[in-house]
């Protein structure tokens, strides 16, 4: 899923070619990618577009008569810009026509989770917005006082919308690691220097990557929009060593998710229990990664 860093350089992006321009229509091509009736569609054909903002891991484009569509990509929707005279690629699930060009709303697999919405008022926009806290722009002590809020283990915490806005799997992981802090950690066990850590890694790491993927777009529309980036210290790494001491890099496995950590770095050696794995190898299951079995 496209999160902070990925969202906020889309807006940039698409701010750049659409600010000040009217929307001449959006052509839905799925019937479930739009998820609201009120007010119809048709509403925003003659807008111009007044903002391109991101709210959490959505994207919003404000139009004049205090109306937004927001586009939530979830895991597999991405966004492209297709140039006027230069036909969309296949199957594209919505079209937003400009004169000059097309911002069109693609999703990979067969389940359609990304969506459109057009609201109206602040009010409505205001609705949609989890509450979590803009994670580069808290104080330490805003950061702190949300992560200990709710007792949980770090991962979720990082990722919990409600929580911090724009964090999801990809950069929790990255976080973490920066961080030198076990994702099953419980977030109000930490001390306070575990708390500034985990504060100046999030920071770190979500302005390294923004910036990062700013200059590796250029100025052509992000195209190569991925969770899996080269470059990444762990998430997605499984078995590769660990930039900073070597060591294979491990995984839990839940859901339709993973967690990519370094034992040596962030728990002490200890290797986490991963559900499919421990569960396959039960007294086999190697308790650290200096002892195995």
């Amino acid at each position: 899923m496209p999160e902070l860093p990925d969202i906020t350089v889309y807006c940039e992006h698409v701010e750049k070619r659409v600010q000040g321009k009217a929307l001449e229509e959006v052509k839905l091509n799925s019937l479930f990618v739009l998820r609201t009736a009120v007010p119809p569609i048709e509403a925003v054909r003659g807008k111009k577009v007044v903002g391109v903002s991101r709210l959490g891991k959505r994207i919003v484009l404000s139009l004049e008569g205090d109306l937004h569509l927001v586009i939530h990509l979830m895991i597999a929707g991405r966004l492209h810009w297709v140039p006027a005279g230069k036909k969309p690629g296949r199957g594209p699930l919505a079209i937003v026509a400009f004169p000059d060009g097309s911002l069109t709303l693609t999703e990979a697999g067969t389940k359609r989770r990304a969506s459109i919405h057009l609201v109206e008022g602040s009010a409505a926009l205001a609705a949609m917005n989890p509450g979590g806290i803009e994670p580069l722009t808290a104080t330490r002590e805003e950061f702190v006082a949300r992560l200990v809020s709710e007792n949980h283990t770090l991962k979720r915490s990082l990722t919990d919308p409600r929580l911090f806005s724009g964090i999801g799997n990809a950069y929790s992981d990255e976080i973490l690691h920066r961080a030198k802090l076990s994702p099953i950690a419980m977030s109000r066990s930490l001390g306070e220097e575990d708390k500034t850590r985990l504060f100046q890694a999030t920071r770190q790491v979500l302005s390294e990557w923004t910036q990062r993927l700013r200059e590796e777009s250029g100025g052509e529309f992000p195209e190569k929009v991925t969770a899996f980036r080269e470059g990444f210290a762990v998430h997605g790494r499984y078995g590769k060593p660990c930039p900073v001491c070597g060591s294979p890099v491990q995984r839990i496995v839940y859901a339709e998710n993973e967690t990519n950590y370094c034992a040596r770095c962030q728990t002490g050696g200890k290797l986490l229990a991963d559900r499919s794995l421990s569960r396959l190898l039960k007294k086999s299951w190697p308790k650290s990664i200096d002892k195995p079995g």
